[in-house]
């Protein structure tokens, strides 16, 4: 879990102060989530495979929010807002969500809750504690975005009720058995997603691995 709190920040160009509609770009945006104590600077090499992939700066865009805050209250909210705008940006009708961590519990409660099954096409979970983290007691006592994380708590309940993949979104995470925050790893796959095991990976190692990248590109893709 790395370091420093950021507001809301878009990475590529200004946008065109115009009332006419946004030119449609080329790929379905990609939205970056980071994860507890982060900040959008982690997606960095994921970025730049995207990148070389042939995905433009007005095309990539990371999220940056208070870490310390609640999922449902406030958190989702504020993606959802986030989103709209990327699309109004950008004239897409969908983007596709790529979080890791904390992240992954923040995108889930705004597809499922928030509204975003008819605003997201691909959603990719990276080490994220989708069914609660072990580690997170640590922090709980005072943090609510650690709260949140902890086996049993009620947005990890909530989540885990009737489907866990709704909507017409396709879901795909990545576990890794060397994981030294997501405890069990087995709290990371979903049902109804496609779950790859990423091998013997840091938790924050899973930002930049070659294989991780590859296998979300390929995803993105389909």
């Amino acid at each position: 879990m790395t370091c420093v709190l950021l507001a809301a920040l878009f990475v590529g160009a200004a946008p065109a102060a115009t009332s006419a509609p946004a030119p449609r770009v080329a790929r379905t945006p990609v939205v970056f989530v980071h994860g507890y104590n982060a900040d959008p600077g982690v997606w960095g090499p994921l970025r730049e495979d995207l990148r070389s992939a042939g995905y433009g700066e007005d095309e990539l865009f990371s999220w940056g929010y208070d870490t310390s805050q609640s999922v449902n209250e406030t958190l989702s909210d504020r993606l959802s807002a986030y989103v709209a705008e990327v699309r109004a940006r950008t004239g897409a009708d969908r983007v596709d969500l790529v979080a890791h961590s904390f992240g992954s519990l923040v995108t889930r409660w705004y597809v499922k809750f928030g509204g975003g099954a008819s605003s997201v096409d691909h959603w990719v979970s990276l080490g994220g504690p989708n069914h609660g983290t072990g580690t997170a007691w640590a922090c709980a006592l005072w943090s609510q975005a650690c709260r949140d994380m902890t086996p049993g708590s009620y947005v990890v309940r909530k989540l885990a009720e009737g489907d866990e993949t709704p909507g017409p979104v396709a879901y795909a995470t990545w576990w890794s058995a060397c994981d030294e925050v997501i405890d069990p790893d087995g709290s990371v796959p979903l049902t109804g997603a496609a779950n790859h095991a990423a091998g013997c990976v840091k938790h924050n190692a899973l930002l930049g691995d070659d294989a991780v990248s590859l296998g979300v590109r390929t995803f993105l893709a389909s």
